[in-house]
């Protein structure tokens, strides 16, 4: 181990003295035990320079850590290479900070470069790891709770940037909001290394993984997973409200039972599609104790996945044999397989839980309001059949009886659709459950990506996603997140079915 490694670059060692106070006392937040405030972290000086400048080579740097989420105060142990002879690490967090959308929260001192192996392919999963060496330990001692982008900047040599995404989850989720960060979707579409779950070397299905592995950086180019195009916007705009929020992964969410236990809400973001049965179970029972859920995506909770341990540590592989779940040792020992949550030979489709199910994809079209009355369109100024141009796509979900449907629920909007040749809606509803809460679910994956979309034409980025897109969506997200913050949305805002007005009579028969 290199000598860095073998000690802790403590979260003191940062900045100047004056500055370091500064942190010091606004970290002291987090020592009352009663959650993050809010409206207190974002108030501070943000740092608008979070972002890569200068990313350099495909490999001048890159990276991983040990554990997708810590608790603050936890060591967090680094695994880098880079052809240089050093670098620094820094550790934003990020929220809404006056626009900066980040703040920079600590940063290392020098540390030594290393240059890792290449990447190994495991025989018969296909699967991509490392076995790289720790190269450095962090300690998050007064870390505030948030989603983190730890930013490895290379110092000489082969100059570049890369990001390491990390939560550092709540303590308690009691009255609050959690954040999902949906890290096993992050995983499933991580390509770094040539092979992720969709497709492998030879860049068709049949060489694809059948498990994937945290054990390596993320290859977006950034480093960052889907963080920043699915994620980020919807952390700006909640910490920007100033809503009592908890933070935890997908991991965290099946690994703890009780992690919901007393939440006003859960927020699924914008790609959250690799559940493991756990993480649904539990999500549904805090759903059905009243926790509202919003799902502000599309293609949520579809595939059965799996978490193994790897050499590094629990959890730390993503199981899904799909269509060829037979093959699987957990399925063979007996266990549930991993393949589509509505595929036999253990269908339960996503439906019953989100009250809308994954339709398909590719597709591109306008968003269509049709119920501009309802609660949680106030202050948008639509009005009926009002369109917002490419907001669905690329991946869309509806309402179909065919597969359980909670009821009553409502239709905001109905927006005609052409998948391959075939018709059909993608739709944004409401329901509510007799344990008082609401789901609201936005049936399109651009939703959360909209809310950064700026301009006419929304810029390269945004798939022609404009301004007026992103103000509806700002103001419809406000309202739900401010509906839910506040408790069972389902006991003062009881859903009126209003499934016939899109579908026809057989749509008020269960199962039709």
């Amino acid at each position: 181990m290199l000598g860095i490694a073998a000690g802790v670059v403590t979260s003191q060692a940062w900045l100047g003295t004056g500055a370091a106070a500064t942190q010091a006392k606004g970290l002291a937040v987090e020592a009352g035990g009663g959650g993050l405030d809010v409206a207190a972290e974002n108030a501070r000086a943000g740092s608008p320079d979070w972002r890569i400048t200068r990313a350099g080579p495909a490999r001048a740097i890159e990276g991983f850590a040990d554990r997708a989420s810590v608790c603050s105060g936890e060591v967090l142990a680094l695994r880098v290479s880079t052809a240089s002879a050093s670098y620094t690490v820094s550790a934003y967090r990020m929220g809404w900070y006056g626009g900066a959308r980040a703040r920079l929260v600590w940063r290392s001192r020098a540390l030594p470069g290393l240059r890792q192996a290449p990447a190994r392919l495991e025989p018969g999963t296909r699967m991509v790891g490392t076995r790289w060496r720790q190269t450095a330990e962090v300690d998050t001692s007064g870390w505030p709770e948030g989603s983190y982008l730890l930013r490895l900047d290379a110092l000489d040599g082969q100059a570049g940037q890369r990001f390491v995404p990390v939560t550092v989850r709540s303590a308690s989720a009691v009255g609050r909001t959690v954040v999902v960060n949906a890290v096993a979707t992050w995983q499933a579409y991580n390509r770094w290394g040539g092979a992720d779950l969709y497709k492998g070397a030879s860049g068709k299905k049949a060489s694809r993984s059948l498990q994937v592995s945290f054990d390596r950086p993320y290859g977006s180019g950034h480093g960052a997973g889907q963080f920043l195009v699915y994620e980020a916007p919807l952390i700006a705009l909640a910490e920007r409200l100033g809503l009592p929020l908890a933070y935890a992964t997908g991991v965290d969410v099946a690994r703890e039972p009780e992690l919901l236990r007393g939440a006003a809400a859960m927020v699924s973001l914008g790609h959250d599609e690799y559940w493991s049965p756990e993480q649904r179970r539990h999500v549904t029972a805090a759903r059905d104790a009243g926790m509202n859920l919003a799902v502000l995506g599309a293609n949520c909770c579809y595939r059965r996945i799996r978490f193994e341990p790897s050499a590094v540590g629990a959890d730390r592989i993503v199981v899904c044999y799909k269509d060829d779940y037979a093959e699987d040792p957990g399925f063979r020992r007996g266990g549930p397989p991993t393949n589509d949550y509505r595929r036999a030979p253990l269908p339960d489709p996503e439906s019953s839980l989100l009250g809308v199910i994954y339709d398909g994809y590719p597709v591109d079209a306008p968003y269509v309001v049709s119920n501009p009355d309802h609660w949680l369109l106030t202050g948008t100024g639509a009005r009926l059949g009002d369109s917002f141009p490419h907001l669905v796509g690329v991946e869309y979900d509806r309402v179909n009886t065919a597969h359980p449907t909670p009821r009553p629920i409502e239709v905001l909007a109905h927006s005609p659709v052409v998948r391959k040749g075939r018709p059909s809606h993608a739709d944004t509803v409401y329901f509510s459950l007799a344990g008082g809460a609401g789901v609201f679910s936005t049936g399109t994956m651009r939703w959360v990506e909209s809310l950064d979309a700026s301009g006419p034409g929304g810029g390269k980025a945004h798939h022609g996603l404009d301004a007026r897109t992103a103000r509806f969506t700002r103001t419809v997200t406000a309202n739900v997140l401010r509906a839910f913050a506040r408790g069972p949305a389902g006991r003062a805002r009881p859903a009126r079915d209003n499934l016939a007005a899109c579908y026809g009579p057989r749509a008020t028969i269960p199962g039709a």
